[in-house]
């Protein structure tokens, strides 16, 4: 069976695939549904959320108020079991109060470090961008080495470590945009959007009397998540891909309206992504539909833009999907 991207090798169908990871995708299944009782969406951003969870990268979520960024993110930290902590960034929100701090112990004479609410396995650091950059940049290392440098030593996160952040759009008064750094460590930044108003209506209908975070019970554990991880790490994808990724990225980088293009590590995290959304999708190997669909959230957030093309009113959005209309897909 030929498919576009695998030429002159044979892959199983759909339908052996199916077959074969029905057992994890049966997990999955279960963890949507249960995110979708509680918040309802008209686009690709559960998909997208639980591609990068099950990829290992973290996520930016960017929107107006009250749009569900916060009950999605507690959505899923609700059905896992697992430790959530959540932050809200605030003006004068600290780095120690993120990290942690020593405290001096009179009984023992010693400083004994007091962990901060960074080591957590699911952590929602809630409208991120209202706190200065300085705080902002407490998260850097954690994430992007999965370590917290304190008192000369390193501190190692749990291997489940997910950051969910959510952020106004920074022409909202009081807020401080992300650094570059800062940016290129989430995997992805995607918009919710509004819901259809026959959706709005049953939000209304269901929060007459209570929230449905409040009946919400986990339905996978921590264990089921680095299994669903290791899945996801076997899922196939060709050199061909590979190399359609790598001119996808690059062609970043010469992009006429595009300042600073993506770096390899926005080559890595789009493969990762592509692999768990075709996981997603019961399938054993990525398609360069995988790629092309995550392309604008993956890289999109990680570009600078001219000012001409900021002036004439591009946006990153835009000039992702030209890229990805001009680069050749393989076959």
């Amino acid at each position: 069976m030929w498919l576009p991207g695998y030429p002159n090798q044979d892959y199983p169908s759909r339908d052996m695939a199916e077959t074969q990871i029905v057992p994890a995708t049966a997990l999955t299944d279960r963890l949507r549904g249960n995110i979708e009782a509680v918040i309802r969406s008209n686009n690709d951003s559960l998909t997208w959320l639980l591609s990068a969870f099950l990829a290992g990268g973290h996520v930016l979520l960017e929107d107006v108020p009250g749009t569900g960024k916060t009950t999605l993110a507690k959505a899923l930290a609700g059905s896992v079991s697992a430790d959530f902590k959540r932050i809200q960034f605030t003006p004068d929100l600290l780095p120690t109060d993120i990290l942690g701090v020593s405290i001096f112990e009179q009984s023992s004479g010693d400083f004994r470090f007091r962990k901060g609410p960074i080591f957590a396995q699911i952590l929602l650091a809630d409208e991120i961008n209202r706190a200065s950059p300085r705080t902002q940049s407490a998260l850097l290392e954690a994430m992007a080495e999965d370590q917290v440098s304190v008192e000369g030593g390193a501190l190692p996160m749990d291997p489940l470590f997910f950051v969910i952040a959510t952020q106004n759009p920074v022409e909202f008064h009081g807020t401080y945009p992300l650094p570059e750094a800062q940016m290129d460590r989430f995997a992805m930044r995607f918009e919710l959007g509004y819901v259809l108003p026959e959706d709005e209506v049953k939000i209304l209908d269901e929060q007459q009397h209570l929230h449905p975070l409040a009946s919400l019970v986990p339905c996978l554990d921590v264990g089921d998540v680095i299994s669903l991880r290791q899945t996801v790490n076997n899922i196939r994808i060709s050199d061909e891909l590979k190399r359609y990724i790598v001119d996808l990225v690059a062609a970043t980088r010469q992009h006429d309206g595009i300042q600073m293009g993506a770096s390899p590590r926005a080559g890595i995290t789009l493969m990762k992504c592509a692999k768990a959304l075709a996981f997603l999708a019961g399938m054993e190997f990525v398609l360069p539909e995988h790629i092309q669909e995550l392309a604008q959230p993956v890289i999109g957030h990680r570009l600078a833009l001219n000012a001409d093309a900021r002036f004439g009113g591009a946006s990153s959005h835009q000039l992702v999907a030209e890229i990805v209309a001009s680069t050749p897909v393989p076959g």
